[in-house]
């Protein structure tokens, strides 16, 4: 058994209250009627140096926000526009949460804490800047896959039920409520950019440029311009973001520009889902009418928001060198695949053609046999799988060949079933929590979710990432 890391010491560092002037609005949180804790990432707290905090402690900070020591002296509601399902809207913000606190990890890189739920905001619009639980549990089932397989993504850090009743068109109602606490490595979005380039603030925006490269190390030194560095940071992360989420078999289900993170980490999950089979048209949101934010339709849907942020750092730099860093996402992208495709069935990749010819055969094994990655990763791991006598699964045993395998030794390659986050399993895991208060089957899918991270190991880096 692996010794497990000594918890980080609480390092705080509120290096956003620089930008605290015209970034966000000072907001407080909502005076919630309870603060019962239902979940606790004390994995995740052991980074930040916050696990040793009584749950008492815990809920003081995490749900009635009383400030960390040392830390932001108050919440702020952060700023930004984006294009929604390809309609720009400057009409937006964080309207039911906030950033609240910074610090450094064990590795000294700076994190966020923010929130979900915690409250009606200046840019709530009409809604009531509250979470429901379920949403809640969601979010640390989405979180803790996502984390498994590799995937660059925000940390449910806390939730706390809140004792009010919320009315909701998409489920059962009245239903629970809840606060969420997320640690990610910010909240700089996309959407951030676009605001400052529509009101045209230039000093602004370059200031954002220099707070990002301060505390978002990555390549590209060599660059003249501040704001060409950045934008081939992002370019890098976004296609490796991309790249995972096909890896992943996961969708996404709302990849507008104000849910963009520069950092190319994964964050704010609502209408997700996973694929219960091999479909590029399967969608997540109901509303996605036109399925353009369907599954085969993430990469370029994460490129075209690229697009948008060059768009918008066009205040500070003439065009040419951003196209150019916006032209290397294609082939960043690929890399991105095979490397995170490999690494996932436990090969030793080959080359980008030979990789890429490997992944295709793959594709063809689901498509013929009706499976989805879960169940196909688990199968082939290592290059093992059929001796079937299809031809798909012939052609695939062919690629696979020449390939050497990695480490598959660990006890969950010879499971029966592989772990998978599908629809019928939330709701599974859901119900004795509605009906019951019992918790346990969502601590114990976790358990058995990390358990799988433990057997994939760590995900393989791509240029100019942060590891989350």
């Amino acid at each position: 058994m692996q010794a497990l890391p000594q918890d980080a010491i609480y390092r705080p560092s509120p290096r956003l209250m620089a930008l605290a002037d015209w970034i966000g609005d000072p907001v407080s949180a909502a005076d919630f009627p309870e603060a019962t804790l239902r979940w606790r990432n004390d994995r995740a707290a052991g980074d930040v140096g916050l696990a040793g905090l009584s749950d008492a402690e815990w809920v003081r900070h995490f749900g009635r926000f009383v400030p960390l020591e040392g830390n932001m002296p108050g919440p702020l509601a952060l700023r930004y526009h984006g294009h929604q399902f390809r309609v720009y809207n400057p009409d937006l913000g964080d309207g039911r949460g906030f950033t609240f606190a910074q610090m450094l990890d064990r590795d000294g890189r700076l994190m966020d804490l923010g929130t979900k739920g915690s409250g009606q905001t200046p840019w709530s619009r009409a809604g009531d800047g509250r979470l429901t639980l379920k949403g809640a549990a969601r979010e640390i089932l989405a979180t803790e896959m996502l984390e498994a397989l590799g995937v660059n993504t925000s940390r449910t850090l806390s939730v706390i039920e809140t004792g009010e009743a919320l009315y909701r068109g998409d489920e059962p109602s009245p239903t629970r409520s809840a606060v969420m606490v997320r640690l990610s490595h910010g909240h700089i979005r996309i959407g951030t950019f676009q605001r400052l380039a529509a009101l045209e603030l230039e000093d602004e925006m370059a200031q954002l440029v220099a707070y990002c490269l301060a505390n978002l190390p990555g390549g590209h030194e060599d660059a003249a311009h501040p704001a060409v560095r950045f934008f081939n940071q992002v370019v890098e992360r976004m296609a490796d973001m991309a790249a995972s989420y096909m890896v992943a078999g996961f969708v996404h289900g709302v990849l507008n520009t104000d849910n963009m993170n520069v950092t190319g980490e994964s964050f704010d999950y609502g209408p997700w889902r996973w694929l219960p089979k091999w479909e590029p048209g399967f969608t997540a949101a109901y509303f996605d009418h036109s399925g353009l934010y369907a599954y085969g339709r993430q990469p370029e849907t994460i490129h075209w928001n690229c697009g948008q942020l060059a768009v918008a750092l066009r205040t500070l730099v003439d065009a040419p060198p951003l196209i150019e860093a916006l032209n290397r996402y294609p082939e960043l992208y690929q890399q991105a695949m095979t490397r995170r495709w490999c690494w996932r069935l436990g090969v030793v990749p080959r080359g980008l053609e030979e990789d890429t010819a490997l992944i295709g055969a793959c594709e063809q094994v689901m498509v013929a046999q009706g499976s989805g990655p879960d169940a196909f990763f688990l199968a082939h791991r290592g290059g093992r799988g059929g001796a079937g006598t299809d031809a798909a699964e012939q052609a695939l045993q062919a690629a696979l060949a020449p390939y050497a395998a990695t480490d598959s030794s660990h006890p969950y390659w010879s499971d029966a079933a592989p772990q998978s986050m599908l629809i019928d399993e939330v709701e599974a895991i859901w119900q004795p929590i509605a009906e019951r208060d019992e918790w346990s089957a969502l601590a114990g899918k976790v358990a058995a979710v990390r358990r799988m991270g433990e057997a994939l190991g760590p995900r393989p880096e791509p240029m100019g990432h942060t590891r989350g």
